[in-house]
């Protein structure tokens, strides 16, 4: 690769990062403030939404991209909070399957739905001819990263 180039793709890679620390800021600004959450709670109950039969520890872990010990005391927190409940996996007893109580996947909705607000108006300066192809190239991106 050219010089040039290699700084083309830093700046596209620095340009990446920045667009997405600022929607995550601004996503847990409104989320403390609205809820009292954390982005990390929030996408927790997100994961375990998804998942009606609920998730394993790991399985949990592994879907959020973090490690056990920080998926464990986000659980703790939320289990105290009642918004999920720990049940005994059916043929693992060293096993704990993690699921969404029906106060939790109340919340859970709730949040959602101002959430989505929330994106679409931090998008909707956008053209949607703009969103298209970004959506096209990032889509491009992570087939080429998932190789």
């Amino acid at each position: 690769m050219t010089q040039t180039r290699d700084h083309a793709d830093i700046r596209l890679w620095l340009r990446l990062l920045y667009c997405t620390s600022r929607i995550e800021q601004q996503l847990q600004s409104r989320l403390t403030a609205e809820f009292g959450m954390s982005l990390a709670r929030f996408d927790l109950l997100s994961q375990l939404e998804r998942a009606p039969n609920g998730l394993t520890m790991t399985e949990l872990s592994r879907q959020m991209m973090v490690s056990n010990g920080a998926t464990t005391s986000l659980v703790d927190r939320l289990a105290e909070d009642g918004l999920l409940q720990r049940t005994p996996h059916p043929s693992d007893r060293r096993t704990t399957i993690i699921s969404l109580t029906g106060a939790g996947r109340e919340k859970f909705l709730a949040i959602a739905r101002e959430h989505e607000v929330w994106v679409i108006g931090l998008l909707e300066g956008l053209s949607a001819e703009a969103k298209a192809e970004l959506l096209s190239g990032l889509g491009a991106l992570k087939q080429h990263l998932s190789v």
